[in-house]
């Protein structure tokens, strides 16, 4: 069986203090044996370095999350620089904008995202996106930011993580280059949207995450998600897509390397 990556996990969240070291060994024993650790600001950056430097296989992105920006100003760019110079740093994220938790205003959050896409251009590292009840604005700040991308992204421009836009937006991220990564809630009994735009999005576009430990798939939900839980991700895709779950983790692991160069 390919190994498999889970390309958005928070394992430095405070969640995994108590069992970190077996919740590593049971994802490995079920073949995840990589995964992206995503920041949500300055602290959870180096949280993620410093476990890459623990951990064989795992990897970290660097940013300020939209939720995290109330505060933010452009004096922040150059630390995240500085971060993203580590050898583990392989994506700026996870940036983008939240409608929904209303923890920071738009204006802010525009400032952030635009200033956090200058810096992955400039570094020429891919983006993992966080986008919350903000696909209009998301889209058309990415598709302005995309004209632009230096040749080293193009068609590897990032993630649309934990996806949840409807066909039209996929269509569109897909258009400038980004992938789309799915999460635990394509397994809830709920998500026919969801599952209709992970049909639909081409074999080689896919990505697979759990955000743990949020969005716990079934048979979990509710209880704390694991890196572990991502061969049911890959099972479900692989039914939508109608190919073996082994063919399906041979796609996703392919496209992870592809896009963050792991």
């Amino acid at each position: 069986m390919t190994d498999l990556i889970d390309t958005h996990c928070h394992f430095n969240f405070e969640d995994y203090n108590q069992d970190r070291d077996q919740v590593w060994a049971d994802s490995h024993a079920v073949g995840v044996r990589r995964l992206i650790i995503p920041a949500v600001d300055i602290e959870t950056s180096r949280e993620g370095i410093v476990l890459t430097e623990k951990y064989e296989g795992m990897f970290v992105a660097v940013g300020i999350h939209p939720n995290s920006t109330a505060e933010f100003n452009e004096d922040v760019i150059p630390v995240i620089r500085e971060l993203a110079s580590h050898p583990k740093v392989i994506s700026i994220g996870e940036i983008g904008l939240d409608y929904y938790w209303d923890k920071s205003p738009k204006s802010q959050q525009f400032r952030a995202f635009e200033a956090q896409l200058a810096l992955a251009s400039e570094l020429e590292l891919p983006v993992i996106i966080h986008n919350r009840e903000a696909s209009e604005d998301t889209l058309t700040i990415l598709e302005k930011w995309a004209k632009n991308l230096p040749d080293s992204l193009k068609n590897r421009a990032g993630v649309l993580h934990s996806f949840s836009g409807d066909v039209t937006i996929a269509k569109r991220a897909l258009n400038i280059g980004f992938y789309l990564g799915f999460t635990g809630p394509i397994t809830y009994k709920n998500a026919d949207e969801m599952r209709r735009v992970a049909a639909s999005t081409p074999l080689d576009r896919i990505l697979v995450e759990t955000d743990a430990p949020f969005l716990t798939p079934i048979p979990h939900r509710g209880k704390r998600n694991s890196p572990a839980y991502i061969p049911l991700m890959v099972d479900r895709l692989a039914s939508l897509h109608n190919i073996t779950t082994d063919e399906m983790g041979r796609y996703t692991t392919e496209n992870a390397v592809r896009l963050f160069k792991l």
